[in-house]
């Protein structure tokens, strides 16, 4: 337990320091691109199982086409973001994390909210909520506003 609330204290810390968010935005961009890249990989043996799918019911399991994309970006985000390490490959690679205001871990649950939060967000404005971000002193977004979330670099 004395661990858990030292390693906390460090991480509040580190929220604090200027910077923690320092290219912060341009490593975001980074980090989707690859990670978006990725899960359109993932997608093609997805793909292939729909299809045999699709042959094995006689068309009916090709309607899983419309949702192909969320059925893999979901778990995907669910299990690195909501992970050990707080961050998906792509945030790894771009050196950022996601982390709670209040110094807990990102669980799956609100790694997936997350994510939704941010594809909802940017349908609903053609992309005009990502200026937000040129205007929070953390360079949040609207999700990590509404979740208490910050994406921060990794602490040295």
């Amino acid at each position: 337990m004395m661990a858990t609330d030292t390693l906390r204290a460090r991480q509040t810390g580190w929220l604090d320091q200027p910077a923690a968010y320092r290219g912060v935005r341009t490593r975001r961009v980074v980090g989707f691109l690859f990670d978006y890249a990725l899960v359109l990989i993932l997608c093609i043996p997805a793909f292939v199982l729909v299809t045999v799918l699709g042959l094995l019911t006689l068309g009916l399991g090709w309607m899983l086409y419309g949702f192909l994309l969320p059925l893999v970006a979901i778990p995907y985000v669910a299990f690195t973001l909501g992970g050990e390490a707080q961050a998906t490959p792509g945030m790894r690679i771009a050196g950022i994390r996601l982390e709670r205001n209040d110094g807990g871990r990102v669980d799956p649950a609100l790694a997936v909210a997350h994510t939704i939060l941010f594809w909802v967000g940017n349908v609903a404005t053609g992309g005009f909520i990502l200026l937000l971000g040129l205007f929070t002193p953390r360079k949040q977004l609207l999700q990590d506003l509404l979740l208490g979330t910050v994406v921060v670099r990794r602490a040295p």
